[in-house]
């Protein structure tokens, strides 16, 4: 009986452990798409000002309540605007943001193809 008590005691431990990490991942994940306000190019992960302090706790509080990533990211957007997520979504404000790269890709090749290839 002892010796299923103890193999009881380490399968719950192991298992708390594990869903703990899970958590910490999560909480990770979502901090590392958070922009610091405070600090400048710095995301919520990496930052230790009090106001990611604060964002990492109030993470830490809407993960409990059982909210999904995508219903943290929309609270904070309505909260503080787009501008704090590090990967911002494709919509009408951010078309320019998404295509400029496609489009510098684009000239630039254009580029490169007149002055190289029908040159010759």
């Amino acid at each position: 009986m002892k010796v299923f008590r103890f193999f009881l005691i380490i399968f719950l431990f192991f298992s708390s452990s594990a869903i703990k990490a899970e958590e910490i991942d999560q909480r990770n994940k979502i901090t590392k798409n958070l922009r610091c306000l405070v600090c400048q190019g710095q995301s919520v992960y990496d930052s230790d000002s009090e106001f990611a302090n604060s964002l990492k706790i109030l993470v830490d509080k809407k993960l409990a309540e059982g909210l999904s990533e995508d219903q943290i990211y929309s609270y904070f957007k309505s909260k503080y605007g787009e501008w704090i997520l590090y990967d911002p979504e494709l919509n009408k404000n951010t078309y320019f943001l998404w295509l400029l790269p496609l489009l510098i890709f684009l000239i630039g090749g254009a580029i490169i193809y007149r002055n190289f290839i029908v040159k010759k």
